[in-house]
Parts: C-alpha cells; structure tokens; sequence
C-alpha cells in the first residue's frame, strides 16, 4: 500500500473523534463570553473545523514548540513543559529532558498538525496537537511520561479527558516532573519573593471567598489567593464550595509587592485533598 493512501486511510479513521468533540459558549447578561465542555440553557455548540495538516518538523526548540519546514512556529495545545536556558530565561527542572524526548521522535520526521478552537496565540504560533505518521499522540505522550504538564486554555478542550487521566497515572507514579523535588507540595504560608517564580503546585486550606469587579479570589492566605476571571467562573462549581476545603493549586504564581495570586482557568487546576 502506497504512503499516501496509508495517510488518508488514517485521517478518515480518526476523522469521526475529531467532528465528536464539542465546545459551548454563551454570552452572559453584561455582554461577556464564556466557553465551557459542557452546556446550559443558554449555550450554543462552536463548529470546529479538525484542520488536519502534514508538514516536516525543522526544529525542536524546547518540550512543546516546533519549528515546521515551512516557516511555521508551532505551540503544542493542552500542556506545558518546563523551559530551557534560554534568552532572558533560566532552565527549569526537567526542561532538558523534555526537550530531548521531542527531538529524537520528531526533528526532520513527518507529522501532522490538529487544530482546536483558537488556531493561533498571542505570540502569532500555530496552536495544534501533534501526531505522528505512525499515529502517536506527541501531546499525550508527554503528559503520560510525566514530561509535560495539562495546561487548559478555554475553549481549547478537545483532548482535555484523555490529557487529565494521563496526568493523573504520571502523577500517581512519580513519572518526571511528579517526582522532582522541584515541583514538590508547597505549603502556601511559605511563599515568598524567593521562591514563587515558575509552574507551583501550593497548598492550604480557603479561608474565604472575595468577589471584585474584576476577579473573584479564593483566600489561602493573607498574601496568597487564587485569581478566577469571570470569563471562566462558568467552569467551576460555585466558588464558595471551596472555602473550608483543603486544595492543592496548580499553576503559575504573579506577585504584586508582597501579595501573590495564581490565576486558575479550569477547576482540574485545583485538587481537593
């Protein structure tokens, strides 16, 4: 069987997962939009167009962006490695190792591209998940390795399932990252200006819920909150069920003189413990 008709009979084979996945979205009474995996009354399924692609992978830069032949920089949705040395930036545990998994399976080989809701970011990057030709899911296997962590971004939630019960077995067998003293448990009190920078994973117990215009922010403690924008409260179940509750957050921390917040897009962030 000639390469080729190998490569359409798998797109035909997967086609019917990729149509399957559904977003909703809604737009609440002060004209805001909200995106969610699952609907309400009010929410209208978003047609999604698979987008899949082949191309030749230049360059691997670090665990989860490629540099494409055609000039194409592409940012892998769902998950986050840790960085590499880099311009204006230190190395993180693991870093390394991510970046040389992906390097030996895909630089100079074939892959193909699938989109999600948002084709691009911020920094004009393709946004995509990665297969190979033999049909492995590059995303999914970082995650299950322990490689990279589910970084959830609304309304990209095609994959979301499968990206958290891989997370949850890595993290269940100390893969990787889930083993790094690094990114070990650290109690909220502790947080400091010396040790909040990078992918935290902080625990405590919510002492209490403030709402502002702006945010609501869930009490750790005195210094230490964690920040939901209203864009993505209508993910989470209503935020004062958390308060008494111990939690393990999980993201990145932004300072403010001595304050400190993590913003939490999807409540698979935050673990009950």
């Amino acid at each position: 069987m000639k390469k080729s008709t190998k490569h359409c009979l798998w797109l035909l084979a997967i086609l019917p997962a990729l149509l399957s996945a559904e977003v909703y979205q809604w737009t609440d009474p002060q004209g805001r939009r909200h995106y969610a995996d699952h609907g309400n009354e009010n929410a209208k399924v978003l047609s999604i167009d698979p987008g899949v692609a082949s191309y030749r992978v230049e360059k691997v830069f670090d665990g989860d962006t490629i540099l494409l032949s055609d000039g194409q920089k592409v940012r892998f949705l769902g998950i986050n490695t840790p960085e590499v040395a880099g311009r204006n930036k230190s190395a993180e545990a693991g870093g390394e190792q991510a970046k040389a998994w992906l390097k030996q399976k895909l630089e100079h080989q074939k892959v193909f591209l699938q989109g999600d809701v948002e084709k691009q970011d911020k920094y004009q990057r393709t946004l995509a998940y990665v297969f190979t030709e033999d049909k492995e899911h590059i995303n999914l296997e970082l995650v299950k390795r322990g490689l990279a962590t589910v970084n959830i971004f609304p309304p990209n939630f095609k994959y979301l399932d499968s990206l958290l019960a891989a997370q949850r077995s890595a993290e269940q067998a100390r893969l990787g990252i889930w083993g790094e003293q690094a990114y070990a448990p650290l109690a909220a009190e502790r947080l400091d200006e010396n040790n909040y920078q990078g992918w935290k994973r902080l625990t405590g117990r919510i002492r209490a819920l403030k709402n502002t215009a702006k945010h609501s922010y869930l009490q750790l403690s005195d210094a230490v909150s964690i920040s939901v924008e209203p864009i993505s409260a209508g993910l989470f179940p209503p935020l004062e069920t958390y308060v008494g509750k111990d939690v393990e957050v999980r993201g990145w921390v932004r300072r403010s003189k001595q304050r400190f917040a993590v913003q939490l897009r999807h409540p698979a962030d935050i673990v009950l413990r």
